[in-house]
Parts: structure tokens; sequence; C-alpha cells
């Protein structure tokens, strides 16, 4: 169990106390609190001029990609990571929420983790050139998720692939659909979160010493160290927007921002079909 500080009960003033304020568990937090609205749309006030300045902004590089049939621009050297872009805006001086994938608008990047040869070519048909170190790096040190596919793959699999026979097979869509707790971020903050993974990491030390089931011990030790670094890089990209997020979200606003900049990570590092917000 996490203790909650003081900064966290302070942000949670008014809300029903229940089992969310001892351990992550947004579901609680939404029965414990939650009013049903029972009337129509009548309180939805109208487009902002602000909401339509950016707007406009944005349609202005989609109708040049449409006019060129080309990205506005892309990376050609820059593996995307949740902290390896800076900041970028659409307009800073306008927006309430901020947050892009990559440093400007439209700017698209190299997700290299699926299938580096996708990336190559991408670049070929819009006349660039992938960077050759790029290349190298997820080719001869870096498994893609593409390659690990082909791996795994009988002969048969490969020859129905071939003909056509069957579609929909994991190589291209293995990473399409992830659909992560992102409300977590503003209802907790990044340190709670760190603390609570860190402790099922320490958890799993008995396991280790008595040699029970290792495989599985030792792969979800792993994964939890990733998921307490890749909660560190969280907070690094926020910080990049001058946002801290390490308490828990004490306004509305910052409680969309911090949910969003949670699905921000998430879309930096998987180029998934289908990456959804999920029920917030």
């Amino acid at each position: 169990m996490t203790i909650p500080t003081t900064e966290m009960l302070e942000a949670w003033k008014g809300f029903s106390a229940g089992n969310w304020q001892q351990e992550v568990n947004t579901r609680d937090f939404i029965q414990t609190n939650y009013t049903p609205y029972e009337g129509d749309e009548s309180f939805l006030a109208d487009v902002t001029e602000t909401t339509t300045s950016l707007w406009n902004t944005v349609l202005e590089g989609i109708k040049e990609e449409s006019r060129t049939h080309a990205p506005v621009d892309f990376d050609t050297d820059l593996p995307s990571t949740i902290t390896s872009h800076d900041a970028g805006y659409i307009n800073k001086d306008l927006e309430k929420i901020v947050g892009l994938q990559t440093d400007k608008p439209l700017k698209r990047s190299i997700i290299a983790n699926g299938g580096i040869r996708m990336v190559k070519s991408s670049c070929e048909v819009y006349g660039r050139k992938l960077d050759e170190s790029v290349e190298k790096i997820f080719t001869d040190y870096r498994k893609t998720h593409n390659k690990a596919c082909f791996d795994l793959y009988t002969k048969e699999i490969l020859a129905c692939r071939k003909s056509g026979i069957i579609t929909g097979l994991p190589d291209a869509y293995g990473r399409g659909r992830i659909i992560g707790d992102y409300r977590r971020l503003s209802l907790y903050g990044i340190d709670f979160l760190k603390s609570d993974k860190q402790e099922q990491y320490k958890s799993t030390q008995a396991f280790l010493e008595q040699g029970h089931d290792l495989e599985k011990t030792l792969r979800l030790r792993e994964e939890l160290a990733d998921q307490v670094q890749a909660l560190e890089d969280i907070r690094q990209m926020g910080l990049k927007y001058g946002i801290d997020m390490s308490a828990p979200a004490r306004t509305a606003q910052e409680a969309i921002q911090f949910t969003y900049f949670g699905y921000l990570a998430a879309v930096k590092s998987q180029n998934g079909a289908a990456m959804s917000l999920g029920r917030t």
C-alpha cells in the first residue's frame, strides 16, 4: 500500500474518500464520486474564437498535404520516444491544452520498433532517405516487431499470407490496439504511481529468491522496471512544456492536460492503428 502525501490529500479535497486513496484504483474513484447527468446538450458552450483560430491553422497544413499528397514534414534521423522531441505547439499563445507528437504541427515521427522496412520505404516515397545509422540500429542491433513475427511464422502461414488466403496477421497489425488507463495520471500524479510500481517490483523479490516460476518472475521485474522508467519519462516530457505532473491535478484543466499527456506518451511510443483514449 502506498501512503498518500499531504499534497495529494489537498488535491483530493472535496472528493468522497474510498479505497482509491490507498491504492491505484480509478474505478473505485469513479464509483464513489460520480453523479449521473440526465439532461440534454444545452450545457455545452459554443466554439471559441481561440479554438477556431487553432483549428484553421491545422486545416491550412491539412490542405497543403492534400495538395501535395505528402506530409508537411517528417523525421528521417530521430526515432520517436516519450522524450525524443522538444515541446511542440500549434500556437503557444492560444493553446489551453498542449502537446504534439513531434516539435511541429503535422510533422510525422519515426516509430521503427514496428518494422524498419516500412519506415525506409515511406521516406523514399516522399523523396527522402532514412538516416543510415537509424537503419543499421533497427536492422542489426534492435529486433523489430515485424522481424519477430516472421521469425515465428511457419512455412504454411507464410504461404497463406503470400497467397492472400488469410489477412490481418500480426506482422502488420500486432501493434494495433492499446487502451491505457491514462486517467490515473491526473488522479494520482507521477510520484504516487512510481511508488506503487516500485512496491510491486519489491514484492517479486521473494519469488526470485525462492526460484518460483523464474521466467515469469524475471519478465515481470523487467517490465515493472520499464514502467517505472516510462513514468519518469512522462514527467520529463511534461516538464518540457513547463508542466509538472508529480502530484495529482488540482483543476479541470490540469486533469485534462495530465490525461492527454499520458495518451501522448503512448502514441509517441507505439504507432498502432487504434490507439484509443479510452473511457474518460
